[in-house]
């Protein structure tokens, strides 16, 4: 199944990532710019993003094509990394185990807790006045 495109959707916070993974050598688009200069070339969401393919060996394997939206970009890094994983388990059955144990199959359902009515924030109580 690898000689054809695999598809794969991520989501974290109000983030949502869909990944295109294509037989390639190694490049990254997202919302059709260059992945770096779109994760303002910050090394720790670049490794965020890879950590897929490193944990695999397959780096250099896969171009990747991503649209994403909603949340900031903390929270589409993560989006876009589950959404990887899942692509390359489409790839291979094999790479499940490997991805399973390093946690990237894990969808991280935490997510802003709205706010209630009469509250400053979700749980922040207007200060106590006793006279």
């Amino acid at each position: 199944m690898s000689d054809r495109n695999c598809f794969g959707i991520g989501r974290r916070k109000n983030a949502v990532a869909k990944v295109t993974l294509l037989p390639g050598k190694g490049l990254l688009v997202i919302n059709n710019k260059p992945g770096e200069s779109y994760l303002q070339y910050n090394s720790q969401y670049i490794n965020t993003v890879k950590a897929p393919l490193q944990t695999l060996g397959l780096q250099d394997n896969y171009d990747l094509y991503i649209n994403t939206h909603g949340g900031g970009i903390k929270g589409q890094t993560d989006a876009i990394k589950l959404g990887l994983s899942r692509a390359l388990c489409y790839v291979s059955s094999e790479h499940r185990q490997q991805l399973k144990n390093e946690g990237l199959l894990i969808r991280d359902s935490r997510s802003k807790e709205r706010k209630k009515y009469g509250l400053r924030k979700a749980r922040k109580a207007p200060q106590y006045s006793k006279r």
